[in-house]
């Protein structure tokens, strides 16, 4: 068995030096959720260079909302600009959580699972399935569970999944040196390393090196601009909605005179719309308490 983590923003920042000494080797890190770039989960780009500069193992995984095949193919393609050209040694889980995805039975959940992952496969990923073991053993068919060796979720002494699996998360209460709360605690039985071929990565570039080419001028405009990007293997929408955020987004400043006049709400309300706007909760605090 390979000790791992898997994290996310909610973690914040992690001492991975610390995280290396306490004996994991890898960690899996959210990448992001749903099909908008400005979905991207805000310490991804962190936690993968942080972790991967102390030597360790990485992969991601990516949260799923889709109502169908087409829209899980849009998570995908938005999975993929947000991973740009990084290596990962680990796999590019798709997180299949959602009760009312269940409830909309197999056949459904199969037609995500393969819509998601054949396309991240296209594009030179190793694409896999995370899930927890009742609605593994509910709504994924045997061969779609075999075809993407799984992540299973299930807590507590032992997996009861009969099936083959390449990683178990056994814990969601884990304590691990460097990280911030709870964590969840992984037991890897594939040296995925070892399989996921390294020598030919896919060179992609992530939404934010395209959005500032695309501002410079070196995609064109208009249906040149969509045709070209589109040509290239990238969402056109993803990257214009990333264009629209950087040409659109306000200060700092701007944002935490808003918060005061109540214009994003309190609470954990605000601190939800304020993520989902792309911006720093923590951040914009700091500035209104100054203000005031």
């Amino acid at each position: 068995m390979i000790p791992g983590i898997d994290i996310s923003e909610w973690q914040g920042h992690v001492d991975f030096n610390a995280v290396k000494a306490s004996g994991v080797k890898f960690v899996l890190i959210r990448a992001g959720y749903g099909r908008s770039a400005s979905q991207e989960d805000r310490y991804f780009a962190e936690h993968y260079a942080q972790a991967k500069a102390v030597g360790l193992q990485v992969g991601a995984y990516w949260y799923s909302y889709a109502i169908s095949p087409a829209d899980a193919a849009i998570e995908a393609r938005t999975c993929l600009t947000v991973l740009g050209n990084r290596h990962f040694d680990f796999p590019i889980y798709f997180d299949l959580e959602e009760k009312w995805q269940f409830a909309n039975g197999r056949n459904f959940c199969d037609s995500l699972v393969k819509s998601f992952c054949s396309i991240l496969e296209q594009n030179g990923c190793y694409a896999r399935l995370y899930i927890s073991r009742t609605p593994l053993q509910n709504y994924i068919s045997p061969a779609v569970a075999h075809r993407y060796a799984v992540w299973v979720a299930e807590y507590g002494p032992r997996c009861n999944y009969g099936g083959n699996y390449g990683i178990w998360q056994h814990s969601s209460t884990g304590s691990v040196p460097g990280v911030n709360g709870n964590c969840d605690l992984d037991y890897a039985y594939i040296d995925y390393a070892a399989v996921i071929d390294k020598k030919q990565p896919v060179t992609r570039k992530n939404s934010d090196e395209l959005a500032s080419e695309v501002l410079n001028g070196q995609w064109g405009n208009g249906v040149e601009r969509q045709k070209r990007l589109s040509a290239a293997g990238y969402d056109y929408a993803v990257v214009q909605e990333k264009v629209n955020r950087l040409l659109n987004r306000k200060s700092v400043d701007q944002i935490a005179r808003e918060v005061i006049r109540g214009s994003w709400g309190n609470g954990n309300e605000r601190i939800n719309r304020l993520k989902q706007a792309g911006y720093d909760p923590t951040q914009i605090q700091k500035r209104v308490n100054q203000l005031l």
